[in-house]
């Protein structure tokens, strides 16, 4: 081998040498760069969503009712059955400032807002009690007032009672503490006006438009707030069917449903009721919520 040859190739097994470290360099300086985070999904969503008052004001400031287009609160439809509905609610509870969206137990809660009506609740009645299933009313206190026999029949066959504010203002929460609280006692005072010592240890605020005050207030008066976590939108008027396929595909075991005997054309509930109580008593155990949540 020639001189020349040899420097060559040692200038050949130098450059391999280089190139090799060189690679595993590069090899080692990505395994110590950590990989981008992964982007955090933001959407929210859930089936815990429910109505405004169509007639009533809504806003995305702190205290208020988030407005349709906000994705932490629900909507409610009108005493006339109209009423546009929001994002879902935020599953996190951070909207609902420790309210009550399940039984806290297998079982599974049946519950009634807006009444009690002349027509509707008499029907929801009957069929509870053909299939020996008990509920909970959340009642509007001008409702109880005009309807104190309604009231009576409700407790007559064993059902919890639940406040839910006088006249439905979405907007209580934002009021004052004494508005508040006024509002919630006037409530009471009408439920208890037909049955005299009635436990009412539950509130409900419309709209699922929760604030602090009104909780504290809720509170403060022995009463547990609660929401919901099964919508099947019947205040829409979807249709029996509709309302149907919702509560049986959406319950699950500490469930707690949300339907309506007023407020507006309730027909559609009251024929679906037949249906759901048919499918949900096979499946779960049912009850009214606990008049001493506690």
């Amino acid at each position: 081998m020639t001189p020349a040859s040899s420097t060559a190739r040692a200038v050949g097994i130098v450059t391999l040498v280089v190139a090799a470290l060189l690679g595993s360099a590069y090899v080692l300086g990505r395994s110590l760069v950590p990989d981008p985070p992964q982007r955090q999904a933001t959407g929210v969503t859930s089936n815990a969503d429910g109505p405004y008052y169509a007639d009533q004001p809504s806003g995305d400031e702190p205290g208020e009712p988030p407005s349709a287009s906000s994705s932490a609160g629900p909507t409610e439809a009108g005493q006339d059955g109209t009423g546009q509905k929001g994002a879902g609610q935020d599953t996190g509870g951070e909207r609902l400032f420790g309210a009550h969206a399940t039984t806290g137990t297998p079982r599974v809660a049946l519950t009634f807002d807006d009444g009690p009506d002349p027509r509707y609740t008499p029907q929801v009645l009957a069929t509870l009690r053909e299939f020996d299933v008990k509920a909970t009313f959340c009642v509007v206190g001008e409702n109880a007032q005009d309807h104190p026999d309604l009231i009576q029949a409700i407790v007559a066959d064993g059902h919890s009672l639940c406040n839910h504010s006088w006249h439905h203002d979405v907007t209580l929460g934002t009021r004052s503490a004494e508005t508040i609280r006024t509002d919630l006692l006037r409530t009471n005072d009408a439920i208890r006006a037909a049955v005299p010592g009635a436990p009412i240890v539950w509130y409900r605020q419309p709209g699922g438009a929760w604030t602090l005050p009104v909780v504290s207030v809720a509170q403060q008066l022995g009463m547990t707030p609660l929401h919901w976590s099964v919508d099947p939108s019947d205040w829409q008027v979807p249709g029996a069917s509709k309302i149907t396929a919702a509560v049986v595909t959406q319950v699950e075991p500490g469930s707690v449903v949300l339907m309506h005997d007023a407020g507006g054309d309730r027909q559609g509930t009251v024929d679906a009721l037949r249906q759901i109580l048919s499918n949900l008593t096979e499946r779960f155990e049912l009850e009214a919520l606990p008049t001493d949540p506690t």
